[in-house]
Formats: C-alpha cells, structure tokens, sequence
C-alpha cells in the first residue's frame, strides 16, 4: 500500500465517518495526507486529519480521532490505529498490505516514481548559459548538474521540457575576448580588462591554423576572423565540456540571432506602441517598477544602442512565440535582479508574469586538504568543469553539485568525494546499488527467484525499507514542484541506508544446503524493488548506478 493509497483510506474513511455522525463532510480538507511519524515506535505512518477537520466539523479533535481510529482499524490492510496526542492518528499496516508495495514497484519498472500532474506543460528550462569567453567554471557547472537534473524530474513528472542554452555572443564582453585573442596571437598581454589563462592563447593558435593570414589583414577584417572562429571555438569547447558532463542540450540560442533579425527592434517598438517605455535623459526606459521592480531599467541608451535587457526581453518573447507556457530561468549568485526585470517585461507585453521563473544558484568552493582550491592552471584564475571531472569523476562531481539545495553557498570537499568509502555520499549510494547487483547475481547462481508472499516480510527493517521506497513518487512530485532535485539525492542516501540496515538485518538468499523458502524469495523481490528505485532515482541525478564497485 502506497503513501497515496493509504491517504485516499483514509480519506474514504473520514467522509463515512462525518456522514455517519451528521457532520458537514464539506469540512474535511481536500489533500488528506499521511506521513511516516520520526520515531518508528508511534506506528508506520501518521494523519492530522482529525486535528485540520474537527473545528470545522463542530467537534472536538480527540472525538473525531476517536471515531476515525474505529472505522480505519476494521478496514483491510489496517493492523492497527490509535489516537496520539491532541487528535493525532497513528496506523500500523497488516504485512501482506505493506508488503504489496513491493509488487507495485516491480511491476511498474523504471516508470516507477512518475507522474502526470505536470502533462500539457510546455517548459522552457535555460541554464548555464555561460558566456563563451572562457571554459565553463564552477558557477556553471553546479548549473550544468541541477539544471539537467531538474529537467529530467520536470519530465518524470509529466512536463514536456525543452532544455535550452543561451550563448551571449553580442555585446562588449566578446570584444574584450576577440581583443585578448588578437593579444595573444601577436604575443603581446591581455588588454585591460580582457581574458588571460593558457585557454586564450590555445585559441589564438587554432584562429591562426585555420586563417593563416589573419594578422596580416586590416583591423576590423582581423578582428571579424577571430570573432568568428574564436568564438565558435570556445563554443565547441564548451559544448564538448557539457557533454562530457552527461548535460546535452536541446537548443543552442544565439544572443546575436536575436539582434540580427531585427527581434530586438520589434521589441522594444511594440513597448513604445503600448506606452511600457518612456524617454527621459536621452534614454529608452522600460517602466518596470510598474510591475514590481525597484527602478525602471534601461532598454536603449543614450548613445542610441540596445542595452544588455533589450536582448533578454525579445529573447523573452521569442520563447513564448515557440509555444512555451513555463520559461525558467537557472542564474548565478549575482543575478537577483533579473527576477523583477523578467516579470515586468512579461507584464509590459501585457503576459503573465508566473510565466517567467527564475531560480538563483550560490556560488561554490572546493576545499582540498583542508585548503581552498583557486587556480586552474588552463583558465588562469578559475577552477573549470574539467578541473572538478578530473579530480573526482562524473559521477561524484554530478552528485555532489546536486545534493544541498542551490540557495546555499556549496563547500565541496575534494578529499571526501574522492573517498571510496560510506562517508562519501555518491559512493554510499551507488555502493548500495552494486550490492544488490552482486546479490541478484548471487540469486540467479542459487536458482532464487522473486516471490511474491508479502505477508511474510514482518521484519522492522523489511517494513522500513519498503516505507521508504513508497516515498519515492512522492519525493520526486515535491522536487518538480519546489525545482528541487536535490531532495531526490538525500532520499536516496535515506534509500541506501534503510537498504543496509535491512542487508544486515536480514538474510536474504539461503546458506549452504539450507532450503529456499518463501521468506527467502520475498525477500529477494523486496531488493530487487530497492535496486529498482535506486537505479530510477540515480537516473534522475544524471548519475550512473554500478553493477559492480
């Protein structure tokens, strides 16, 4: 019996019982809910039902939890319920119910943890985003792991997601790269304010190999060259960093296609033509603090050139254009301006502005040795996507970039993530999985199979682990809603841990001449099901689940 079914019980429940008595079923709220109580002993899992329903119904909270414990305990699949506290209503399940949770995730198969609350979405979800001066740092690549992760729970639960970067390649911070290529091909330092690291002048001598003569032509010539074949370089490079990583992309939207078209134009007209922007010092102003932003910002400066919004706002636009219901936007720590900016520009088009989500990410730090990490020796100044795979993997540089929540800054300990032990927490996972792996090669070579007497697994670490596997569509419904795929990583550390106590708690598979029982194939469905659910939750993360560790 899943968490959802058991809410609908009791819900049943608890409109028989308002019906029954002559109370005002109108009273009981819509989303019953069940969770498991933090201390075993209370029962399996626990309601406040009685506690949200009483005062409405004109009772009092112990009366009606009275008379919903004696109505639950004659339901099947209920061993017992009991009234805690102010109106709290604690419930054990009958093992055979329990148990048949286990039956459930084998049948559903990697679909299980799925959904559809999220169908007919169409979500626009951009992240990383980086600007293509320079290899992708540890900003993106924190971006680069949640963003691809948050897309694939986006989808798990029914939205269609469209996974898009959006290369900055107009403006002036690609004038200083195309400057420092130039520097560097004629090997002279960076300019003031250009990019430096060994990254600049690998670049310049792939400019060079491609256009031999491109030193030799007139400045603006020159510079065109390199602009065109430096930037799609680090374009590549970066492209190749991402895919290395396990994050692909299905669109790859030019900034400077925007200006090139004529989009921006088109923009900015249609805000003067509704009167959302207004002239003022020799400027263009989008009156933005209409809708909520603390200043009104500038869309064409004085100089008569588009300012950085006035690509964001026709990029806007052109997403909507394409069908999309949901835009979300995945920026650095120093973007939390663009929250308001975005919404007013929805407003200004007259659009909703829920349709524009922004989440912001904090920055992170290495730690080595008890020591900050700060240098790359390729980017210069920074440490890289490449830097952090090199040192730890995918698979730990994935996971960990996505366990805390993004609203915080990350500390990442190298020496721990490295560590092929149970203090590191993607080795305590995926080492989970590959023991069940080595346990179902194990079952075949005996001629164990999977049974399905439920009934039997009794055991408070059978009982716990099949708990915790009913909680995985919901984990995975709250990460969708809240854009929170890290709490899919801390459920699966919860996953591998009620696992483990089980493993050793339990024998699964028989000894020696011993006969295979029912218990023993019970048992053997009950971790196959937590191999199941660990594998689709890895998958969620981008990270890969072992067969062998």
């Amino acid at each position: 019996m899943t968490p959802d079914v058991l809410a609908d019980l009791v819900r049943v429940a608890a409109l028989d019982v308002l019906a029954d008595r002559g109370l005002d079923v109108a009273a009981l709220p819509s989303d019953v809910g069940v969770e498991r109580p933090r201390n075993p002993e209370h029962g399996d899992y626990a309601t406040n039902v009685a506690l949200r329903t009483a005062k409405k119904a004109g009772v009092a909270p112990r009366d009606l939890a009275g008379w919903l414990v004696e109505d639950l305990a004659r339901r099947p699949g209920i061993a017992a319920a009991e009234v805690a506290g102010p109106g709290f209503i604690n419930l054990r399940l009958a093992a055979d119910a329990q148990g048949a949770l286990v039956g459930e995730v084998l049948a559903a198969g990697k679909a299980y943890g799925t959904g559809d609350e999220l169908a007919g979405r169409n979500v626009n979800l951009e992240f990383v985003s980086a600007n293509p001066t320079g290899p992708l740092h540890l900003g993106g690549t924190r971006w680069a792991a949640v963003g691809d992760a948050l897309g694939r729970v986006l989808i798990a639960r029914g939205a269609k997601v469209t996974r898009e970067y959006y290369f900055n390649d107009a403006g002036a911070q690609i004038d200083r790269f195309v400057a420092s290529l130039v520097a560097a091909a004629k090997g002279e330092p960076p300019p003031e304010n250009g990019y430096g690291g060994a990254y600049i002048g690998e670049i310049a001598a792939q400019v060079l190999a491609a256009e031999p003569g491109a030193l030799d032509l007139p400045d603006a010539e020159r510079d065109e060259v390199f602009r065109r074949v430096g930037v799609n370089l680090m374009f590549d490079e970066i492209k190749r960093a991402l895919h290395a990583f396990g994050t692909d992309f299905d669109v790859w939207f030019h900034e400077q296609s925007l200006h090139d078209s004529g989009a921006v134009e088109a923009a900015v007209d249609r805000l003067k033509e509704s009167g959302s922007l207004y002239e003022a010092d020799g400027a263009w102003w989008l009156r933005s603090t209409d809708h909520g932003d603390d200043k009104d910002r500038v869309v064409i400066k004085s100089d008569g050139n588009p300012a950085y919004i006035a690509g964001d706002i026709a990029y806007l636009l052109d997403k909507r254009a394409r069908g999309f219901d949901l835009c979300i936007y995945m920026l650095g720590a120093d973007h939390h301006g663009y929250i308001a900016r975005l919404k007013a520009a929805a407003a200004a088009f007259g659009d909703d502005p829920a349709v524009v989500e922004v989440l912001i990410g904090q920055l992170v730090n290495l730690v080595k040795n008890g020591q900050p990490v700060r240098m790359s020796k390729r980017a210069g100044t920074v440490v890289t996507m490449d830097d952090l795979v090199d040192a730890v993997g995918v698979d730990a540089a994935r996971y960990s970039l996505i366990r805390s929540s993004v609203d915080s800054t990350l500390d990442i300990d190298l020496d721990l993530i490295a560590r092929r032990s149970n203090d590191n927490p993607v080795f305590y996972v995926q080492y989970a999985h590959a023991r069940l792996a080595s346990l179902a090669r194990n079952a075949a070579d005996l001629g164990v199979e999977v049974g399905d007497a439920y009934g039997l697994l009794e055991h408070p670490r059978e009982g716990d682990l099949i708990r915790t596997l009913g909680e995985f569509p919901a984990v995975v419904a709250t990460a969708a809603e809240l854009r929170e795929p890290h709490r899919v990583a801390r459920y699966l550390e919860s996953l591998a841990s009620a696992y483990h106590k089980f493993y050793d708690s339990c024998r699964v598979l028989p000894m020696g001449d011993e006969e295979v029982t029912d218990l023993h194939r019970a048992r053997l469905a009950l971790s196959v099901a937590a191999r199941q659910v660990l594998a689709n939750g890895l998958g969620l993360l981008g990270v890969s689940a072992p067969e062998r560790m």
